[in-house]
């Protein structure tokens, strides 16, 4: 089903994030005319398009969605792996591991131990919601959010992982801290995470 998504906008539904990104994939290899934006979700795909001809660009969706489906197209870019270097010290280091039971080494080994993957952008610019977190680190989130979380500070909450771009409120669990710029204004892409690129966390030492 594609719907309206606002004035510019066409939201694809995909039903699952393979198909999103296997979408997404299909769409920046060859983006229909006036296209300035797509955002690959869990189970959609946002095109925004100011100005072009919505009945047409919609037919061009549902023509790419259904050549998805079928296995036509470019496969779902698995996309490099960034290293992110992380020291482990975080406010809620030993709370995830009382809440999962381990000790507070098995909480940084199963962190660091899986190649996790992007798998859309969402909540602030540059914040990527990483998929594939080891399931004992499942952990709820805060029940009062932080009021402000330091840039670069990583977490976990519910089934994923994350590195906090920019200073903001938020109510995940933090593990740790990175030095690596996940969001820069400056630089093409600005955001370092993009969907489908694969991310292991790297303990280091730090001051």
């Amino acid at each position: 089903m594609i719907r309206p998504a606002g004035e510019h906008g066409l939201l694809v539904e995909t039903g699952s994030l393979e198909m999103s990104h296997r979408l997404d994939a299909a769409l920046r290899d060859a983006p229909p005319g006036g296209v300035v934006e797509i955002v690959p979700g869990p189970e959609t795909v946002l095109v925004v398009a100011p100005g072009a001809d919505r009945e047409r660009l919609r037919a061009r969706l549902a023509s790419l969605a259904e050549d998805v489906r079928e296995g036509a197209g470019p496969a779902a870019r698995e996309g490099r792996v960034v290293t992110i270097p992380v020291v482990y010290d975080g406010a809620d280091l030993e709370s995830v591991a009382r809440l999962a039971g381990i000790p507070v080494d098995e909480v940084i080994s199963r962190h660091t131990g899986r190649e996790l993957t992007v798998g859309w952008l969402g909540f602030a610019p540059g914040f990527a919601y990483l998929t594939g977190l080891d399931p004992v680190l499942r952990t709820p989130r805060l029940e009062t959010p932080r009021t402000s979380v330091p840039a670069g500070s990583v977490a976990v909450a519910g089934p994923y992982s994350a590195v906090y771009p920019s200073a903001s409120p938020g109510g995940w669990r933090l593990l740790g801290r990175t030095s690596t710029r996940v969001w820069d204004v400056t630089a093409d892409p600005p955001a370092l995470l993009l969907p489908g690129v694969r991310v292991r966390f790297e303990r280091v030492s730090g001051a």
